[in-house]
C-alpha cells in the first residue's frame, strides 16, 4: 500500500492532514468529515488500530522498518506532518477569518456539513427501525451537545489529560467536534490558545538562546498542560480508533446512522447566524489571559433578507461545493489504488 503512493498522493494526504487539522481546531467542526468525504477515512482507523501491542513489540526490538511497514507509517506520518502545518499555521489563519469574517466562515462550515450529510447518505440504502432510532437518538446528542452552556476552566493535569483524549473524537468520530467540547467543559482557552501561546513564546526564546522560560513558573505550568494534553490526544487517537474499528467491522450500518445524526445534529453548533454571548463579572467582560473576551454561549436568530445574508448564502453553497469537490478527488483515488 505504502510503496505504491505517488508524490501527487504524498502532497495530497499533506492537504488532507492540513484539512483535518483546521477543521479541528474550529468549533463545530470535526477532522473526520474531512477524512470520511475525501475517502481515506477508514485507512485512518485502520491503520491507527495498527499500533498495538505487536507495534511495540517490533519497536522495542529494533525492527523500525517492519514497525513503520506495519502501522502504514508513510500515510500516517505524511497526514499528521499536514496536520501539525495546519495546527502552527491554517488554524491561525483560521482565528484571523473567524473574528474578521465570523458570518461567512461560518456559512462556508454549514455549507461543508450539509455537503457531508449528503455524502454519507446518499449511498446508505440499510434504512430500517434500528437504523434510524440510531439516527434519532445522533440527531438528539448533537443538538443537545450544541445547546449546553460552557463550563469553568480547570488546569488539573489529570483533567487536562481527559480533555486530550475528548479533543480528538473529531477525528476518528465525523460529526463529532471535539474542540467544541472543549468550549464545553471550559478548556479550549487554555488548551487551544493560551498553551499553544506559552509553545510559541518558547521556541521563539529557544532560537533567540534565551532560556529564562525555565524561571518562569506561569510558562513552565503551561508547557506541562501542552504536554500532558498531547499526552492525552495520543491515548484517545489509539483508544477511540480500537473501538471504532471493532465497531465499523461488526455493526457498520449502524455506526454510519449514528454519524449521519452526529453530524446533522452538529448543524446547530455551526448555524451562521449568532450573536456571541460572553461572560460577564460585574457588568464588565470577563478576560482570558491573553486579554480576549470569554465566549459564554451563542444566541442563534432568524436573518433577515438582506445583501449579507445572500453573501452567506454564496458561501454555504461554496461549503457544499467543496465537500463534492473532495467526493470527486476521494472517487478518483479510490480508483487509482483499486
Amino acid at each position: 500500500m505504502q510503496s505504491t503512493r505517488t508524490f501527487t498522493d504524498k502532497l495530497f494526504l499533506v492537504l488532507k492532514g492540513l484539512g483535518m487539522g483546521a477543521a479541528n481546531k474550529v468549533p463545530g467542526v470535526s477532522g473526520g468529515v474531512v477524512a470520511f468525504v475525501a475517502g481515506f477515512y477508514e485507512e485512518f482507523i485502520y491503520s491507527l488500530q495498527k499500533v498495538n501491542g505487536k507495534a511495540f513489540k517490533l519497536l522495542i526490538n529494533g525492527r523500525f522498518k517492519s514497525f513503520f511497514y506495519y502501522i502504514n507509517g508513510r500515510f500516517l506520518s505524511l497526514l499528521f506532518f499536514g496536520m501539525i502545518i495546519s495546527y502552527f499555521s491554517v488554524s491561525k489563519i483560521l482565528d484571523y477569518l473567524i473574528k474578521h469574517y465570523e458570518l461567512f466562515v461560518w456559512s462556508v462550515f454549514f455549507g461543508m456539513i450539509i455537503g457531508s450529510i449528503y455524502y454519507i447518505n446518499k449511498d446508505f440504502k440499510d434504512w430500517n427501525s434500528k437504523t434510524l432510532l440510531t439516527l434519532s437518538v445522533g440527531i438528539i446528542l448533537g443538538l443537545s451537545i450544541s445547546f449546553l452552556n460552557p463550563a469553568k476552566e480547570n488546569d488539573n493535569l489529570w483533567f487536562v489529560f481527559f480533555c486530550g483524549i475528548i479533543s480528538v473524537a473529531g477525528m476518528t468520530l465525523p460529526g463529532f467536534s471535539g474542540s467544541f467540547i472543549l468550549i464545553l467543559i471550559g478548556n479550549y482557552v487554555l488548551l487551544l490558545v493560551d498553551s499553544v501561546n506559552a509553545l510559541y513564546d518558547t521556541f521563539y526564546e529557544i532560537l533567540g538562546g534565551n532560556f529564562s522560560f525555565t524561571e518562569n513558573p506561569v510558562r513552565v505550568r503551561m508547557l506541562k498542560v501542552l504536554t500532558v494534553f498531547t499526552l492525552g490526544s495520543i491515548t484517545g487517537l489509539v483508544t477511540f480508533s480500537h473501538v471504532l474499528s471493532y465497531i465499523l467491522k461488526h455493526y457498520k450500518n449502524i455506526t454510519l446512522a449514528a454519524i449521519i445524526g452526529f453530524i446533522i445534529g452538529s448543524l446547530g453548533v455551526v448555524w451562521p447566524w449568532k450573536k456571541t454571548i460572553y461572560k460577564m463579572n460585574n457588568d464588565v467582560y470577563s478576560l482570558d489571559s491573553t486579554g480576549e473576551k470569554i465566549i459564554e454561549n451563542y444566541q442563534r436568530y432568524i436573518p433577515e433578507l438582506n445583501s449579507e445574508t445572500f453573501y452567506a448564502i454564496t458561501f454555504i453553497i461554496l461549503g457544499i461545493l467543496i465537500v463534492l469537490g473532495l467526493e470527486i478527488y476521494g472517487k478518483k483515488t479510490r480508483k487509482q489504488h483499486a
